[in-house]
């Protein structure tokens, strides 16, 4: 149960990130409606979520899997509900592969690549910290400066989401849902697919919601 009102002032900003979502998702993002108590953080937030969808240096799948490593570290529950609508249906990555995520070193679905980078994400949300420099030299095999740069701060990203959702005590949505009930006459399958390609990784967590309180500058 949620440790703070789903149901913020009713500004202007919030009126229209709330109708700026439900175009979106179909729903009204419940993340956004707990951040939008604070029109400060909620505007900045927003700001910062929309750059963060403009980072294109590392292929989405994995920087969807080091997301999601790290919300199901952190235990964000509704990350990983909306994660895994958003990998599944936004960026095709296979649903095997989101669902082995928590439990991925017992997996043969991923590759050494995604390995790394899940074990990497690990290490990162750990408090403190468990980075070594052998986990950064395995990654600087494959991954440039560039790519290792954007998957640090992916997961950093990603912790800041998880930990305000866990803490507001947000729970799952519904959207894994979506991606597993079959179409009926075709009107399961528009709700799966409601939204898709709207937004990036960047997104997820409470920036979703706020993201339309950074383009409406109130």
């Amino acid at each position: 149960m949620a440790r703070i009102s789903l149901d913020p002032p009713r500004t202007m900003t919030n009126r229209i990130a709330a109708r700026i979502t439900r175009r979106r998702y179909g729903v009204t993002l419940i993340p956004g409606a707990a951040i939008g108590h604070n029109s400060q953080v909620g505007r900045s937030y927003g700001i910062f979520e929309l750059m963060v969808e403009r980072w294109h240096s590392l292929d989405h799948v994995l920087k969807d899997l080091a997301v999601m490593a790290s919300a199901a570290r952190i235990g964000c529950a509704w990350c990983m509900d909306f994660g895994y609508w958003d990998s599944v249906t936004n960026h095709k990555v296979p649903a095997e592969k989101i669902r082995a995520v928590p439990n991925w070193r017992d997996s043969d679905v991923f590759t050494e690549l995604e390995r790394l980078v899940m074990d990497y994400a690990e290490a990162m949300t750990a408090t403190p910290p468990e980075v070594t420099d052998e986990q950064v030299d395995r990654l600087s095999a494959h991954l440039s400066k560039a790519q290792l740069v954007e998957l640090t701060a992916i997961v950093a990203v990603e912790n800041l989401r998880s930990r305000i959702n866990s803490a507001l005590g947000l729970t799952a949505q519904g959207f894994k849902e979506r991606c597993e009930i079959p179409a009926t006459n075709g009107s399961a399958g528009a709700a799966g697919t409601r939204g898709a390609g709207t937004r990036g990784a960047g997104t997820r967590g409470a920036g979703a919601g706020a993201a339309g309180s950074g383009t409406a500058g109130g």
